[in-house]
């Protein structure tokens, strides 16, 4: 509330060079880091209100980086689960229990997804156990298997490796690179750390590169009175006239689901709508 200005508006800084990954990140005050999973952070974002007849439209990627990563790794079972609508946790839990996608339970469903996000940021046996509350045999087993049923992504990553050590930069699929100088660090941790790094800036990096190319192609085509006013990872905020919010959500949703036809896999966008931050 200190931070407000005249017109009781909040402002933020975004950097566009300061994430690794090539991420925006948010400044005096961080706005991206507005918690959304505790009841207390839901009441702060109740706090952020449209001006009066307005509402905000927030447009979210979902699964954003494990498309991409299906994708950069050319999965084609990932693929066709992604592009057919399909759970890809509870087929992932599937594949590993060799059981129907009906028979898996909901902690079979919650170690996949554990799994599948956790190695889009290079975690291993060590991270998936305390991750997922399991033992690391149990984890090492696990991990094991996903790889036995994922093996484009096995081989993906030991890519994106390589290309640490030997190349000393990794890159988006469209191009941007980081240098990953520490791959070639003598302290094991370092070097663990880099390759980490460089398992997942490719994967976040290239979601980084559609969200920006997105915000890019949605901002001449807002109605008037329209604005972006946040990116949040893999969404996108605009304030509105409450008439327009149909409209801009159609908007958004289109824009930002056909923002890369060459990817191969479908995005898919959910919309929603309200007067304040914590009806989102």
């Amino acid at each position: 509330p200190t931070m407000v200005d005249a017109n009781d508006r909040i402002h933020t800084t975004f950097n566009l060079t300061i994430a690794a990954t090539g991420r925006l990140s948010s400044v005096d005050p961080n706005l991206q880091n507005i918690p959304v999973r505790t009841e207390l952070g839901r009441e702060i974002r109740r706090g952020f209100i449209a001006e009066a007849g307005n509402v905000f439209v927030s447009a979210d990627y979902s699964q954003f980086e494990l498309r991409i990563a299906a994708a950069m790794s050319n999965d084609e079972p990932m693929i066709e689960a992604f592009n057919n609508d399909r759970d890809i946790h509870t087929e992932t839990a599937a594949l590993i229990n060799g059981i129907p996608a009906s028979e898996v339970t909901k902690e079979m469903r919650y170690a996949a997804k554990a799994v599948n996000f956790g190695i889009l940021y290079g975690q291993g046996t060590f991270g998936l156990a305390n991750g997922a509350g399991i033992s690391l045999a149990e984890a090492k087993d696990f991990i094991d298997k996903y790889f036995a049923v994922r093996p484009k992504l096995k081989e993906m990553i030991t890519t994106f490796r390589n290309q640490a050590d030997k190349r000393g930069y990794v890159e988006t699929l469209l191009g941007r690179r980081r240098p990953t100088p520490d791959a070639k660090s003598p302290n094991y941790m370092v070097r663990e750390g880099a390759f980490r790094a460089a398992i997942n800036m490719p994967i976040q990096g290239t979601a980084a590169d559609l969200t920006k190319m997105a915000m890019t192609a949605v901002d001449p085509l807002l109605p008037e009175g329209a604005s972006q006013l946040l990116q949040i990872h893999d969404s996108i905020l605009v304030e509105c006239r409450e008439a327009d919010a149909a409209k801009v959500g159609q908007l958004l949703k289109k824009t930002m689901e056909n923002i890369y036809p060459q990817l191969g896999v479908n995005l898919r966008v959910d919309v929603s709508v309200g007067k304040n931050w914590g009806e989102l």
